[in-house]
């Protein structure tokens, strides 16, 4: 058996066959195993931004109501493990190596057929299905898609319902250039008579889903129409057909978070009759108790992390600044990757203490692909070393992997 880092170097071995979305692939192997995702009951989440969070506030919910809750989230913030976790506690490595173990022979056989080895994302897929069906078989999972939804790995699954958080320009090179296409992508996540559950998207986006849903026969409910928050001082009140809540409070972050939340109270209530421990004690607790590492974190009293690594994520951003810290002076850094949409962000970070730098991973931006007029830093650690001791808050955003990294300098450096 393979120790625990010979088998993470075996996983991201497989990062280099790349991303080719094939069922095909995926399914021979599932077939071989048994086909584990049909072995416990999932959710399935889409959308541009919001799914992690989403994800997070359902698994608290359902945790605290007493079920076994599986999540399967993508990429990690601190350890590779915690893309596979049950009640909030990641594969522990002894399981991880367990479950690599037992389903490595298929990946070596399927590599010798026709459709060639799994990517990374589909092996880890099939780790976390088997992980939820048979190491430690879960009473729900809810599934995080890695890009899109129709032609995602994780859409082999058959969901008691989908949840789609938000449509906005994200990954437009493998998913398309205008919102209708971006949208029919996760639209393709809708099952046949499944629930569709809506955030509040432009209606060009809208429009799609109907299309899609009407199609397939599967109820929609969307965001601001069929349910909806109402925001008070330092709390909200969410109001559904399904049930009505008042005076929420919440965990994470910022005013897009309560519309998170409200995709999640909304899906818990259509599952209550087939989860009926999911009470208004449940909801309450579990908005509460929350957690997402790296989203509208603060680390520090005055270092705040947020992987806002498109336009729509740094508007959520600012929009959480001006209503959680609107008396504090802001200084941000920022590094993202080269496919993204650094000009459509920077311009909206246009105006405030901006630095530039870049960070060690694939395909980051170089600070020589930054505009000159931008101040720029060479490395981060010298740019948190201004944050002692200071009334300022002190923002670190862009790429999540670039969030990730400054996490483990910050939190590690405070280890003994």
């Amino acid at each position: 058996m393979l120790s625990y880092q010979e088998t993470l170097q075996a996983i991201h071995s497989h990062k280099a066959n790349g991303h080719r979305p094939d069922f095909k692939r995926l399914n021979w192997i599932l077939d071989k195993l048994g086909r584990p995702q049909a072995g416990f009951p999932s959710l399935h989440i889409v959308g541009t931004n919001g799914k992690g969070s989403t994800t997070a506030l359902l698994q608290a919910i359902f945790t605290t109501a007493g079920y076994k809750t599986g999540t399967f989230t993508s990429p990690f913030i601190t350890r590779f493990n915690e893309r596979i976790a049950i009640d909030g506690q990641p594969i522990s490595d002894k399981e991880l190596v367990e479950v690599f173990d037992l389903v490595q022979p298929r990946f070596d056989q399927v590599a010798e057929t026709e459709f060639g080895s799994l990517t990374e994302f589909e092996l880890v897929t099939v780790l976390a299905f088997l992980y939820f069906e048979r190491i430690k078989p879960v009473d729900i999972a809810i599934i995080e898609a890695g890009i899109g939804g129709r032609f995602d790995s994780t859409n082999v699954i058959n969901p008691l319902a989908t949840i789609c958080t938000s449509i906005g320009y994200d990954h437009t090179d493998t998913l398309g250039e205008r919102l209708a296409d971006i949208a029919w992508q996760k639209a393709g996540a809708i099952k046949p008579a499944k629930p569709i559950v809506l955030g509040q998207v432009p209606l060009e986006a809208q429009t799609v889903f109907e299309n899609e849903a009407k199609k397939l026969g599967a109820a929609l409910y969307q965001a601001g129409c069929d349910f909806q928050v109402k925001d008070r001082e330092d709390s909200f009140d969410f109001m559904s057909p399904q049930g009505n809540l008042e005076n929420l409070s919440l965990s994470l972050m910022g005013p897009h978070q309560r519309d998170n939340a409200a995709l999640a109270l909304e899906t818990a209530l259509l599952l209550q009759a087939v989860f009926p421990k999911l009470d208004e004690e449940a909801f309450r607790i579990g908005l509460q108790t929350a957690t997402w590492p790296g989203r509208g974190e603060l680390v520090r009293p005055n270092i705040l992390l947020d992987g806002a690594h498109n336009p729509q994520g740094i508007g959520a951003l600012l929009e959480l600044l001006e209503t959680d810290f609107p008396n504090s002076s802001k200084h941000f850094l920022f590094a993202g990757l080269k496919r993204k949409d650094l000009a459509g962000m920077l311009e909206l970070l246009d105006g405030q203490d901006l630095t530039i730098t870049s960070f060690d991973f694939p395909g980051a931006a170089e600070l020589a692909d930054y505009p000159d007029y931008f101040k720029k830093i060479e490395d981060f650690r010298d740019w948190l070393s201004q944050t002692q001791d200071s009334q300022a808050l002190y923002v670190v955003t862009g790429s999540l992997y670039f969030i990730s990294q400054v996490r483990h300098f910050l939190l590690d450096k405070e280890t003994p």
